[in-house]
């Protein structure tokens, strides 16, 4: 797909994606201060069709009252007790003991067994919210909020992994960068790693491209590792900071069980052997 074309694809995603916003303060922010970046421009470069379309803010505010406007739309039709706080530099969504929301008919597949029961269903219209994480809001109409990050272009992609996904919209004045060594990766389908603050999360997320043809060398592989050496992933903190955006739900129970030992138990540490008993116990 051409330049141009993207252009035009996404100034109407963004068009339909505000007009569905009922609260004009929220639908000013979000008219003037997002930017959409990440897979949705690499698949339609590549002529594939989009997932969804990765949303981001340019400032602290407007991720705050989006955050603010979504969960609220989100409890009109469920009983989950959920909300937002400011930690620091960080937005994030509380949900109450499940640690997730969303609808089961469309998250069922992705949603364990033990976490099905905190979750409510209702019926949605387009651009409503759908499921719901510490870190980002899922809406139908194929739009993901992230509120775990916001600020410039390179503020977030600072937080990114890959080069090929560092292509951006902005829409303050319909703007789209696709950088040169995103676009050589893109074109030889490989994936280069730029350095992350979640090399963890990054680990995994290769499995999905390399299913879609992408390629990785060793090397990127040992980049990776390296910065998670660096990482104490038997602090729960950091271990569930380095899960971020990988298979929450079922990551979730691991941290939800750590977390649990913990309260019981003041002296308990973390150890190997025991995460390896909770993993296996999760995923087997």
């Amino acid at each position: 797909m051409k330049a141009k074309t993207i252009k035009r694809v996404l100034n109407r995603v963004h068009k339909n994606f505000v007009d569905s916003i009922k609260d004009d303060e929220v639908k000013d922010l979000v008219r003037k201060n997002s930017i959409i970046t990440g897979g949705s421009i690499v698949s339609m470069l590549l002529n594939e069709p989009v997932n969804d379309y990765d949303y981001y803010f340019t400032d602290k505010e407007t991720t705050r009252k989006v955050a603010e406007y979504y969960v609220n739309e989100f409890k009109k039709y469920n009983k989950l007790d959920m909300e937002v706080k400011e930690e620091k530099d960080r937005i994030k969504i509380y949900v109450a003991s499940a640690g997730v929301a969303g609808e089961t008919d469309e998250m069922e597949e992705d949603i364990p067994e033990e976490l099905k029961e905190d979750i409510e269903v209702s019926e949605k219209e387009e651009h409503d919210p759908v499921f719901l994480t510490t870190n980002a809001i899922t809406l139908k109409g194929k739009i993901q909020i992230v509120i775990r990050f916001y600020g410039e272009p390179d503020e977030i992609h600072d937080n990114y992994d890959f080069v090929h996904a560092t292509c951006y919209w902005r829409s303050e004045n319909g703007h789209l960068s696709l950088p040169r060594k995103a676009l050589e990766a893109i074109l030889t389908k490989e994936l280069k790693y730029a350095g992350s603050k979640y090399p963890l999360a990054s680990i995994f997320r290769t499995k999905k491209f390399i299913e879609r043809g992408w390629t990785v060398n060793a090397g990127q592989y040992l980049k990776m590792a390296l910065q998670l050496n660096e990482m104490d992933l038997h602090d729960p903190k950091v271990l569930e900071e380095q899960l971020t955006g990988v298979d929450f739900a079922y990551f979730q129970m691991i941290i939800r069980d750590i977390k649990e030992r913990q309260e019981k138990d003041e002296n308990f540490k973390v150890d190997n052997n025991y995460l390896m008993e909770v993993i296996n116990r999760v995923f087997d």
